[in-house]
């Protein structure tokens, strides 16, 4: 079983597709995003930890690693997890890019794009590289390994369409915001997504505004969403982004736990980013 974690948030996310650019560290947002994560994971067993090497992935997984609760797991670097090549997009703001025509194919049809650039990368190359660096690690380990990815938003969900026998012109469909948890478990016949874009925080997000009508209050819930289920504490359906991507948001402006209008602030929750702090040049995926 695989567990899949996109790295936590960074002074650039949701506004400059960063790319491979080095020295993009996690800011204070990020750093307290994979600090909530790790003490949530600290009594899940993990037989290792995988992390794309560049560096705000490897704070991430760092984090996970520190707080291991008696049971310390080495970080190993796996570059097939690395950040999709953007080529000349990389570094460029969303906006600017926004107004790119690749920007719309990127959208709806993104098996058929390659960035530009001499080093840009098609987006069917990177889920071939990603989800054989998954596969790599899932014979490595064996069948019965728990073990844990911290990569990208563009990777994960490449990762997640291939476990759900998706065409990669479908991904744009799934969210994956910055330090969310998504599961798979491989078996010999299919895999199984078990978890998708868990951030452990409340459903008062998916609640109507209070605007909206008397008597209308935020769901209890318990924080977190339940195995094989879409559950309490994921952003929406998966693919409700708010931001670039261009998809439907859920009813008071945004998915997921954050704060916002119409919200109630949940003390201990983490916060989901603001609008186009989570969401993506290339569609629920921030670009990083």
């Amino acid at each position: 079983m695989v567990l899949l974690v996109r790295h936590g948030l960074t002074a650039g996310t949701g506004t400059v597709l960063t790319g491979r650019t080095p020295g993009i560290a996690l800011d204070d947002r990020g750093r307290e995003q994979a600090t909530a994560l790790a003490a949530r994971l600290a009594g899940v067993p993990l037989d290792a930890i995988v992390t794309s090497p560049l560096e705000r992935c490897r704070q991430t997984a760092d984090a996970i690693a520190a707080a291991r609760d008696g049971q310390p797991v080495a970080v190993s670097e796996e570059e097939e997890l690395a950040e999709v090549k953007y080529g000349d997009w990389t570094g460029k703001s969303l906006r600017r890019l926004a107004k790119e025509p690749l920007w719309r194919v990127v959208q709806t049809h993104p098996s058929a794009v390659r960035f530009p650039g001499e080093d840009g990368e098609s987006m069917l190359d990177m889920q071939h590289r990603a989800v054989g660096a998954v596969r790599k690690w899932n014979a490595k380990l064996g069948k019965d390994a728990v073990y844990l990815i911290c990569s990208h938003g563009d990777v994960i969900k490449a990762v997640i369409a291939d476990s759900l026998g998706m065409h990669l012109d479908l991904c744009q469909r799934i969210q994956v915001d910055p330090c969310s948890l998504s599961v798979i478990r491989y078996t010999p016949l299919r895999p199984f997504l078990l978890r998708m874009n868990d951030t452990g925080g409340a459903v008062t997000g998916l609640a109507r505004p209070a605007h909206a009508g008397a008597g209308q209050h935020a769901a209890p819930g318990d924080g977190h969403s339940g195995d094989g289920h879409s559950g309490d504490g994921h952003s929406g359906d998966g693919g409700s982004g708010d931001g670039g991507s261009g998809h439907a948001a859920s009813r008071n402006g945004s998915s997921g736990n954050g704060t916002g209008p119409g919200r109630t602030t949940v003390p201990g929750a983490v916060a989901r980013p603001r609008r186009g702090e989570g969401d993506a040049a290339i569609g629920g995926g921030a670009g990083g």
